[in-house]
């Protein structure tokens, strides 16, 4: 399989907009890219979805042990002519000392060689002792090449290619010079998701004909190619469906909403759910569904759109009111509550939590989380203990009803309240924490089996008096 991992000495240097742009220059050669990103991230991996023309998936090793890094690696990308892997900030950049969470650890896990995207601004002859650096700092990894980005006209690039062939033997695979068409609009939480971006098409084509006309592409591939082989390691995840489905499970995908993992919506597939999806900008009421999921997004982006359609959020109120079991994410949590105020807007949210949003200018919570269960969480199943997730969020409650209840303890991380994470009201989990699906936590099937006991226990048609017509 080939493949390399995007990686550079430090965060924002450009590693997204190149491994977006190689995904697109490759896929307009007629290969099938594979794109992959390291850590918790949703916004990148849409963005590398749209340039590769299929669903990018996460590596992480928080959330999962080596063994499932590597056996969802190959799942996927066994798949493709070549894939794509995106680090996150530095090469060596990771929560532990010991760097065993870093880049560079993914790159010996799968083998792979790193090509790093050099910030190259107010740099000239510095940049050979720095990558000799990031070369003899780590014996098990192999930097393939290096991609100069930023460069400041062709003086500039003649001085770093000089300095890198004569003190190092990585190769320069290409210089990428300043250019504003290079760039994706950002906001408060990173880039405008291309769930959102009107054109993202548009944008994604020209990344890639720039980059393609600035990276020698066949030499990209040659590294791509040269690497020792993959550790055999069984293939993990959802197969084919496996259970019939029989859970019809609406589930927000519009411009407010779009924080998935794909392999966990291919679990709850696997697991007999048939995905329903709903628009909550235009959606007049719930279609008909035995539960709802909720993702992560910006809610507070399309407050006012969210606000103005109040047929859905009054028939979504309803059913909850009613039982229909709900799980939300983050932005679902927030549209769930009675409103959301952002400086001197208000809008009225869904208001089947009793609590009240507030965007703050800084993150409220950033990073992994580690929780725990206070069993007084709605799903069945035995469930992991210890739960390894994430949050990501500027927003925090406040008003909420006394005597809330919580799924979760929170051991690192901040949740709702610093304490605690995950409001159990009636049939809804609702949390900041995004939970993935690993082996280490099946949460799509506890979800599952939460519908179907809630289901079975009911009226007939308890709640699908709320199906649109």
């Amino acid at each position: 399989m080939q493949h390399l991992l995007v990686s550079a000495p430090h965060k924002s240097s450009g590693k997204t907009i190149v491994s977006v742009g190689l995904c697109a220059a490759l896929r307009a050669r007629g290969l099938a890219v594979q794109p992959f990103k390291k850590g918790p991230d949703y916004i990148d991996p849409l963005w590398l979805s749209a340039a590769a023309g299929r669903d990018c998936h996460n590596l992480d090793f928080h959330t999962m042990d080596r063994d499932e890094v590597t056996a969802t690696f190959v799942r996927y990308a066994s798949r493709a002519d070549v894939s794509i892997i995106e680090g996150t900030k530095g090469l060596f950049d990771g929560v532990s000392l010991d760097g065993s969470d870093c880049n560079a650890a993914l790159a010996e896990c799968l083998s792979s060689p790193v090509i790093l995207v050099v910030d190259t601004r107010g740099m000239t002859r510095g940049v050979a002792p720095m990558i000799r650096g990031f070369q003899s700092f780590a014996d098990d990894i192999r930097i393939g090449g290096v991609i100069l980005n930023q460069v400041g006209g062709a003086r500039h690039e003649g001085k770093l290619r000089a300095a890198l062939e004569h003190y190092t033997d990585v190769p320069v695979l290409g210089a990428i010079g300043k250019n504003a068409q290079l760039e994706i609009a950002e906001r408060h939480i990173g880039l405008v998701p291309a769930s959102e971006h009107h054109q993202a098409s548009k944008v994604v084509e020209r990344i890639g004909k720039l980059v393609a006309a600035q990276v020698d592409l066949d030499r990209v591939l040659a590294v791509s190619g040269s690497h020792p082989s993959l550790r055999r390691v069984q293939s993990r995840g959802p197969a084919e469906r496996q259970v019939a489905a029989d859970v019809r499970l609406g589930i927000a995908r519009d411009a407010a909403f779009g924080f998935y993992y794909p392999g966990d919506l291919e679990a709850l597939r696997a697991g007999g759910a048939e995905l329903v999806a709903i628009d909550t900008l235009r959606d007049s009421a719930l279609p008909d569904v035995d539960g709802l999921f909720l993702g992560g997004g910006f809610p507070e982006m399309h407050m006012a759109a969210l606000a103005a359609n109040a047929s859905l959020r009054t028939t979504i109120r309803d059913a909850v009111r009613a039982g229909l079991p709900v799980y939300a994410e983050c932005g679902g949590l927030m549209y769930l509550a009675r409103r959301i105020r952002w400086g001197d807007s208000r809008a009225e949210m869904v208001g089947a939590i009793e609590a009240d949003v507030i965007m703050r200018d800084r993150p409220q919570g950033r990073g992994y989380v580690i929780l725990e269960e206070t069993g007084k969480g709605p799903w069945p199943g035995s469930g992991s203990a210890t739960i390894y997730a994430h949050e990501f969020h500027h927003s925090e409650l406040e008003n909420c009803a006394p005597g809330v209840e919580f799924a979760y303890r929170v051991v690192r991380g901040n949740g709702v309240d610093g304490s605690h994470d995950g409001i159990v009201h009636r049939n809804v989990l609702a949390s900041y924490a995004h939970l993935r699906d690993t082996a280490a936590n099946h949460w799509t099937r506890r979800f599952l089996g939460f519908i179907r006991s809630r289901r079975a226990g009911s009226k007939p048609s308890r709640w699908r008096q709320f199906r649109v017509g």
